[in-house]
């Protein structure tokens, strides 16, 4: 057995002895690539420093016998701290081929290379510092056991400074990233779920981080004594107000109730308590557990993107609340129309209701099929331009008032066309398509199947079922069973055969939406 004998200065002699080369210290150990065709200089190394540890975290070995091997085992394992990379290998500059390959071909930047050499000559010091991207130049004569440790030392320490400077990168790349996208949404659930997971991605900088696969958080708005939750991560996933008082801890709701009281953001141990009050007066608040020690940059990253959720919170309720007052207009304008015509204003709600399920039921995603929903109320708005006495005749009309009587399909296009506003561009195509027939028979265009806009099609299967089911002026409502006859026989003729498949496949469903808003 060969040994390591100990000199002056604990100068290592080169020998070679079977060590145990790696301490537990952990899972998390920094990797050490040893690089030399010498096997002699890969355990007398890995002796060196056997006990070897930074922050508490031991060292893993990673050997390679060539340059090859190296650059092999650099793809392998691109995490790897410290390369000890010797010069002269299968060829009298294999080690500078290596170090080239390392910061060009595996674009790692990161490791430090410390190139040994026992030929000094083959490799000059200035020349090799100043023509690659190495981080040292040491002889093996000069490493003794006290200096190998102080070189270590000093370069896991610009190691871990590197690779937290890149992790700041990270998280400062994802704060722009999660800013913006918090700004697409705009359904206040999928944007508090969002902004939950958009914080735990921020906090998760080290891949090594255990707390990323154990965060629980919920997001909630402050409603008078309680709260009324509105999403939620991990534990909270399913949350509701129903079961949120069994699911809170004691201590999750005093935080909640602190933040209130003190009206800001809080950091408590491994929790986050977000509070952002909008411009309206309302308390929205975001709760997460679970992250771990957060540094003071993880808390300045917060405080930015915090700053941003705020602001999309504000915005967030400004558009719901164009968007309640656009639905309460568009209703109240259908409703003024069923009115003058002595008709009731929930045969529009009905409608409404039943061109959504419709929309759904054909594919239509639920973004257009809740533009459906608003804009479908207003398909017979043209009736304001048509005379009392034709729009209110009971009995049948003269084929000269029929004549008049269609025109409010055009006169409520011309109403909306020029709106800039989605809704109001799908209530004119809806007023002016839902009277069109699939075989072309319809007006005010006499266009016929697919050339019908999708919109008019779907309006025209649930303005007739309710109408037909409805009382009116000119006629009583129809049996169920009437109704359901007429569609059969008229699928493929008036109305789009898939659609009425779609009604009949969720009859109890246009049933129920009938009784909700019955007359």
């Amino acid at each position: 057995m060969n040994t390591l004998v100990k000199h002056d200065e604990d100068e290592l002699m080169f020998g070679a002895e079977e060590v145990d080369a790696e301490l537990d210290m952990g899972s998390a150990k920094w990797k050490i690539m040893l690089v030399d065709d010498e096997p002699d200089i890969h355990e007398v190394s890995k002796m060196a420093l056997n006990d070897f540890s930074f922050d508490d975290r031991g060292v893993e070995f990673i050997c390679a016998l060539s340059g090859a091997e190296a650059k092999q085992s650099i793809l392998d394992h691109p995490d790897t701290a410290v390369m000890l990379l010797d010069v002269v290998m299968e060829t009298e500059h294999a080690g500078l081929d290596v170090a080239k390959f390392v910061r060009e071909e595996a674009n790692n930047k990161n490791v430090r290379i410390i190139l040994r050499t026992g030929q000094p000559g083959q490799a000059p010091e200035k020349k090799v510092i100043t023509e690659y991207d190495i981080n040292d130049y040491k002889e093996k004569t000069e490493l003794t056991a006290s200096k190998l440790f102080t070189l270590m030392y000093a370069s896991l320490r610009s190691y871990r400074d590197i690779m937290a400077l890149e992790a700041n990168k990270v998280g400062l790349e994802r704060v722009i990233e999660a800013s913006s996208n918090i700004f697409e949404l705009r359904n206040m659930q999928n944007f508090t779920q969002g902004v939950l997971e958009q914080i735990t991605s921020l906090l998760y900088l080290d891949k090594n981080a255990a707390y990323f696969n154990k965060a629980d958080g919920l997001a909630a708005s402050h409603a008078g004594e309680g709260f009324e939750f509105m999403a939620g991560i991990g534990s909270y996933e399913n949350i509701s107000n129903e079961n949120a008082t069994k699911l809170l801890t004691k201590e999750t709701l005093t935080d909640l109730e602190q933040a209130i009281e003190d009206g800001c953001n809080h950091y408590i141990d491994d929790r986050f308590i977000g509070f952002f009050k909008s411009s309206r007066g309302s308390e929205n608040l975001v709760h997460l557990s679970g992250l771990g020690t957060m540094s003071d940059l993880d808390r300045s990253l917060m405080e930015v993107f915090a700053k941003n959720i705020g602001v999309a919170f504000d915005n967030i309720e400004l558009h719901q609340d164009l968007e309640e007052t656009q639905r309460e207009i568009v209703y109240m304008l259908g409703e003024a129309v069923e009115t003058r015509s002595k008709e009731t204003g929930n045969h529009v709600k009905r409608v409404a209701e039943i061109s959504k399920l419709l929309a759904l039921d054909y594919g239509l995603s639920n973004e257009e099929a809740e533009i459906m929903r608003l804009a479908s109320p207003m398909h017979d708005v043209g009736k304001i331009g048509i005379p009392d006495a034709i729009l209110n005749k009971p009995g049948r009309h003269t084929p000269e008032e029929f004549e008049i009587m269609k025109t409010h399909a055009m006169l409520g296009y011309d109403m909306l066309k020029n709106s800039k506003r989605r809704i109001l561009q799908a209530g004119a195509m809806i007023a002016r398509g839902h009277h069109e027939k699939w075989n072309g028979a319809g007006y005010p265009d006499g266009i016929k199947g697919d050339d019908i806009h999708i919109y008019g099609r779907i309006t025209a299967v649930a303005d007739v079922f309710d109408a037909l089911g409805s009382d009116r002026c000119y006629k009583k409502a129809w049996p169920m069973e009437q109704i359901l006859d007429l569609f059969n026989e008229e699928s493929g003729q008036q109305f789009d055969p898939q659609l009425v498949d779609g009604l009949m496949n969720n009859l109890d469903s246009v049933i129920a939406i009938r009784d909700a808003f019955a007359d």
